[in-house]
């Protein structure tokens, strides 16, 4: 008999009855993506130049990513569309989730909101977030009186 393990909770289910309902469990979730909100994956890396975020939205379309800075919040929205399942053939499984894509991200007040930039590539979204001249780091000279 082959042991299922699960890497989120390390359990194995071996008993069938178990493993039915585990996998009817987890059937019934997989289908409900289209009325959830999913969460992307995000990685923040901050520079003295500013602030760069990257999103991952594989198979989103470029067009349909709605990038949007209200009240000193930054938001990013897309929806991908569920695949069809062609004529004759039945879907087993299905993990890729689709449905609509959020993320929120609160900016700190040295962001210029006015200058941002996106660029989609690979599946990935990278805002450039370019701190206020203001509020970047200056050198000082110091001068030496003789």
């Amino acid at each position: 008999m082959l042991t299922a393990r699960y890497p989120f909770n390390n359990a194995a289910v071996t008993h069938p009855l178990l493993r039915d309902f585990d996998f009817l469990f987890r059937e019934l979730g997989a289908r409900n993506d289209a009325e959830r909100t999913v969460t992307p994956a995000a990685d923040i890396l901050e520079a003295e130049s500013g602030i760069t975020l990257r999103v991952d939205l594989p198979g989103h379309d470029a067009k349909a990513i709605q990038v949007k800075v209200e009240d000193g919040v930054l938001t990013v929205r897309s929806e991908r569309k569920a695949e069809t399942v062609p004529e004759g053939s039945t879907l087993r499984r299905q993990e890729r989730a689709s449905g609509v894509y959020a993320r929120q991200f609160r900016l700190p007040e040295t962001v210029d909101a006015t200058r941002v930039e996106a660029r989609y590539d690979n599946g990935v979204l990278t805002l450039t977030l370019p701190r206020r001249e203001e509020t970047k780091p200056r050198v000082v000279e110091v001068k030496v009186q003789g």
